[in-house]
C-alpha cells in the first residue's frame, strides 16, 4: 500500500511539472519583456536578378483532357485485376499471395 501511494504522489508531481512546463512553453511573452509594439506592414519586394531586373517568366501549359471513355477502361481493368486477385487468394490462401505486389498500373 505504501508502494501505491509512493507512485501515486510521484505520478502526480509529475502530471503537475508536465503542465508547468508545457504552460511556459506555450506562453507567447516572457515575464519581463514589455508589450512588442506593432510594426506596419511593408509589401515585399522580388529581389534583382542578378544579370537583369526582367521578372523570369515561365511558359503556362494546358493541362491535358483525358475522354472519360479512357478513364473509365482504365478503372474497369484495375478492377477486373483485382478481383481476379482476390479471387486466385481466396482460391489457395497463402502468405507470398497475400503480400504480392499487384499487376495492375494504379497503386492502391
Amino acid at each position: 500500500m505504501d508502494m501505491l501511494l509512493m507512485d501515486l504522489c510521484f505520478a502526480v508531481i509529475g502530471v503537475v511539472f508536465v503542465a508547468f512546463a508545457f504552460g511556459a512553453a506555450m506562453r507567447s511573452e516572457s515575464w519581463n519583456s514589455p508589450a512588442q509594439p506593432e510594426l506596419p506592414l511593408v509589401k515585399a519586394i522580388a529581389p534583382a536578378r542578378f544579370f537583369s531586373n526582367r521578372q523570369a517568366t515561365t511558359p503556362v501549359v494546358p493541362p491535358v483532357q483525358v475522354p472519360i471513355e479512357v478513364l473509365l477502361l482504365q478503372i474497369e481493368n484495375h478492377v477486373r485485376l483485382e478481383q481476379a486477385a482476390a479471387e486466385s487468394f481466396l482460391a489457395f490462401p497463402s502468405q507470398a499471395l497475400l503480400h504480392s505486389k499487384t499487376t495492375s498500373p494504379f497503386v492502391n
